[in-house]
């Protein structure tokens, strides 16, 4: 087999697109000077002029940048009509792996790119087995399910990468692939393992591409995992500082580690950049992370603010079930974290946004914080009521085949159930439901569009067994939850309290003094810092 020579190493500053200049003060440059996207070699048969502008695509391709891509690849296929690879570049734009499958219009986009690309032909083998492989992904999609689909086509880029050793690019997306692969229930992460591997390697060789620092952030946003991507998340917005995902992606990793700061300037980059780009969906993303992080912080009026000026979400937005995710989100976050249960129970669903079906699960968490709301401020009723709606949200989401969300639905009702039992007065049937739901919440992980639950099922178990007076077994539930999401606000108070209640003043304090560290120039009025500070002063 002919050794495969990457014959072009192409810095990504872009195509000279009229966009406006990016938002961040330290990532501005003049007015027609080109994107800062990383560097990628992906070198094609098509007319060489339009190599730069195929590379820059790609660049915003690995940064899941899909309209700005779509729009490159378009037109460099208008410019060499016999350019199939412009084509290939289309339909990738309709897959996004790691946030959700297709829907009907982006299938339907994405069939009709690949036959655009099989009728303008390519002039490789290499280029034709690309387009074969994203051709199995979309063929049939009337027939055959998306995880079928999706298999086929990460075993597709498998066989590409082993024809074409030296195409590191095919190394990339078979990497990739993996990631969009990876059964959600599979506690040893062997498909993340791989990918991480294949990801690092190319790393070491090509420090500034995009998309290795992004699928590495991917491949280890998990607890045990996340240390091994700090690197990654660090350098990631300096190679592509002009690409919105880019600056939000490290705090995927700065969560995780509960590095409340780092995630802050990240999402307020982001958060910036999206604005001027008109991406509502990218910044109402950045604007969950970034009100997790405030939160997390004490800083409620700054997390107020991010909730006060978050925007709509639009239809059509390649990240429009971010913006829908975030929109439920955020006020029940900044509720719920708080532990104001007369607001949460007072939230209301807003009009003409959620439009339900597959994107049931994008409203759950309102009525998670009702059924929560309501059932420590002894609204029973109402409670039961929210917990009907949960259920309702479940069989919506059942029948539309979302598995996970349907899930995650189904632990929320197993959490409320349990918080009204509580509020009953069965205190063994709350204490054991609530149990039995921190079990499955452990046995599942977060999906990326979140930072996280807006409370974790054991840090609540934690919090019920304090209100059962054992809190020496509430300080065990504090502690594990923090193991897999560190330096939470309400995690570390709660393990505080519990320690203080269960006569371990040592540990108490030990507990304290982090929340008072993580919560330096924090709020005032949480009542927990308050706690923190009177045993702190104590000798």
């Amino acid at each position: 087999m002919k050794r495969f020579i990457l014959i072009t190493t192409v810095l990504i500053s872009g195509i000279w697109l009229t966009l406006v200049a990016p938002a961040v003060a330290q990532h501005e440059h003049p007015a027609g000077e080109p994107e800062k996207l990383g560097k990628v070699n992906f070198p094609i048969s098509c007319d060489p002029a339009m190599q730069p502008q195929f590379s820059s695509a790609v660049a915003m391709l690995h940064s899941f940048w899909y309209e700005k891509a779509a729009e490159v690849f378009t037109a460099v296929g208008e410019k060499d009509v016999t350019c199939g690879m412009a084509y290939w570049g289309v339909a990738m734009t309709h897959y996004h792996p790691i946030w959700e499958a297709p829907g009907p219009n982006d299938l339907k986009a994405g069939w009709a790119a690949v036959e655009r690309a099989k009728s303008a032909g390519a002039k490789s083998q290499r280029e034709q087995d690309y387009i074969a492989a994203i051709e199995i992904f979309y063929k049939d999609s009337d027939k055959v399910d998306h995880r079928t689909r999706a298999l086929a086509y990460e075993k597709a880029m498998e066989r590409l990468q082993a024809r074409f050793p030296d195409d590191q690019e095919a190394a990339i997306f078979h990497a990739l692939a993996l990631l969009a692969t990876a059964p959600p229930s599979d506690k040893t992460y062997a498909n993340q393992r791989e990918a991480g591997a294949i990801l690092e390697k190319i790393f070491v060789q090509q420090p500034d591409h995009p998309g290795v620092a992004h699928y590495i952030i991917h491949a280890y946003d998990y607890p045990p995992l996340a240390g091994e991507a700090l690197d990654a998340a660090r350098r990631y917005a300096k190679i592509a500082p002009d690409s919105p995902h880019a600056l939000h992606m490290p705090s995927h990793i700065f969560t995780r580690l509960g590095l409340w700061q780092e995630s802050v300037a990240s999402n307020l980059a982001s958060a910036a950049a999206a604005q001027k780009y008109n991406a509502p969906g990218n910044e109402l993303h950045a604007k969950d992370y970034l009100m997790y992080a405030y939160l997390q912080m004490g800083k409620d009026g700054k997390a107020k603010k991010v909730l006060e000026a978050a925007p709509q979400p639009r239809q059509g937005d390649p990240q429009y079930f971010n913006g829908l995710y975030a929109a439920g989100t955020m006020p029940a976050r900044y509720a719920v974290e708080r532990h104001r249960w007369a607001e949460a129970a007072a939230l209301t669903v807003p009009p003409n946004i959620f439009p339900g079906g597959r994107y049931a699960w994008t409203e759950a968490n309102i009525h998670f914080a009702r059924a929560l709301g309501a059932a420590k401020t002894g609204d029973t009723e109402a409670a039961r009521k929210s917990l009907q709606q949960l259920g309702s949200l479940r069989d919506t989401l059942t029948q539309a085949n979302e598995k996970y969300w349907a899930e995650q639905v189904e632990i929320q009702q197993e959490i409320a159930a349990a918080w009204l039992a509580l509020a009953e007065g069965k205190q063994e049937d709350a204490l054991r439901q609530m149990r039995a739901a921190a079990d499955h919440e452990d046995a599942t992980d977060k999906h990326p569009v979140t930072p996280g639950v807006i409370l974790p099922a054991r840090e609540l178990l934690g919090e019920m067994l304090l209100e059962l007076k054992q809190p020496a077994l509430a300080v065990m539930e504090f502690e594990a939850s923090l193991r897999t999401a560190p330096n939470r606000f309400n995690a570390l108070a709660g393990a505080g309290r519990a320690a203080k209640l269960s006569g371990h003043r040592e540990k108490a304090k030990t507990y304290y003094a982090k929340l008072m560290s993580v919560c330096d120039h924090g709020d005032e009025e949480r009542p927990e810092l308050a706690d923190a500070r009177s045993l702190l002063s104590q000798k």
